[in-house]
């Protein structure tokens, strides 16, 4: 088990080791206080785009299920007749030049994983700056849009922002509610006190908390050529060697194992760079990853490689609430 593995099970299931990193912490949270402050009190340089800008982020390091989320508000603005973009700071991308406009024919090194699967999902214009500001204005330069989203950014004061959305994991939560790095907030707990909405994935009902929103596994698609299969195309106790470099591995390795199937887990780090050995194994068992891996592996995966494609499902609550605080942002855009 590396260091970071270590770090996050602490986080998460507590060692009291963590109080040794409390100065750093105590460190941490003052220059992101001052940093908020700054914004709140507008003493920071901040772009305020002329349509309406959505941020998608969270409050812990790791994947809580943006890029999904990210995907549904997509075909929600779709269905109301929206021109949609959006931005991200692609990380671990490789552009040839920042901004960099995401082409589906990208590769995941010059793009990043989670934008080119966005693009290549949806075929939404999409823009990846690691300053969020720049990111949208070339965006606005080149497309003509209604709304614009933003993949993470929460902490990015740089980009004023209309609509603030956070996504917690619920079945790990907010660990000790520690700042790093003596937990896993990039802001102070109290921070959420401010945003407009939380979801928190994987819970089953709407609660004080926030809205409920689910992963949803839709179907399986072949890594290398794209063909689609049912859920049931693999068997009940099916043995598979499931590959996850996200955030969170065990929430995929749980999912598999709702579906019945028998993983065999095989985490790597978050926005791993695959190679073709990482998914050769001594059996001839499937191997089964997800989306954001897939876009990595395309080129040189075996016959045997698919991927699990999931839609998120937010709650009705959540879609009426959203409608009703889009209406009159639209209206002032206009």
């Amino acid at each position: 088990m590396g260091l970071g593995e270590r770090l996050q099970r602490a986080w998460y299931q507590g060692h009291r080791a963590l109080y040794l990193l409390w100065p750093l912490e105590q460190l941490y949270r003052f220059i992101v206080q001052r940093k908020r402050a700054q914004f709140l009190r507008g003493k920071t340089e901040t772009y305020r785009a002329p349509v309406p800008v959505i941020v998608v982020g969270n409050l812990t390091v790791g994947g809580t299920g943006k890029t999904p989320l990210i995907l549904w508000l997509i075909e929600y603005c779709r269905a109301q007749g929206l021109r949609v973009g959006v931005v991200s700071r692609g990380y671990g991308a490789q552009p040839p030049s920042v901004p960099w406009s995401v082409s589906a024919s990208d590769s995941a090194q010059q793009a990043g994983d989670e934008p080119l699967l966005i693009v290549q999902r949806s075929g939404v214009p999409l823009v990846i700056a690691p300053q969020r500001a720049q990111a949208v204005q070339q965006l606005l330069a080149e497309q003509a849009l209604d709304i614009v989203l933003s993949d993470d950014g929460l902490q990015h004061y740089g980009l004023a922002r209309d609509i603030e959305l956070v996504l917690i994991d619920a079945a790990r939560g907010l660990g000790n509610q520690r700042c790093l790095p003596m937990g896993p907030l990039r802001e102070p707990v109290e921070r959420l006190q401010s945003v407009d909405a939380i979801l928190l994935n994987g819970a089953q009902s709407d609660s004080e908390q926030g809205f409920a929103m689910q992963l949803q596994p839709i179907e399986l698609v072949h890594v290398r050529t794209g063909r689609r299969e049912p859920l049931t195309y693999f068997p009940a106790e099916q043995r598979i060697h499931a590959v996850a470099g996200i955030g969170n591995p065990q929430r995929f390795f749980n999912t598999l194992e709702t579906l019945r199937w028998l993983p065999i887990a095989h985490p790597f780090a978050d926005h791993a760079e695959f190679t073709a050995q990482d998914l050769e194994f001594s059996d001839d068992y499937p191997v089964l990853m997800t989306e954001k891996d897939a876009v990595k592996c395309r080129a040189f995966a075996a016959d045997h490689c698919w991927y699990l494609q999931v839609a998120a499902q937010p709650s009705a609550a959540f879609a009426a609430w959203f409608a009703q605080r889009l209406q009159p942002l639209l209206t002032d855009s206009l």
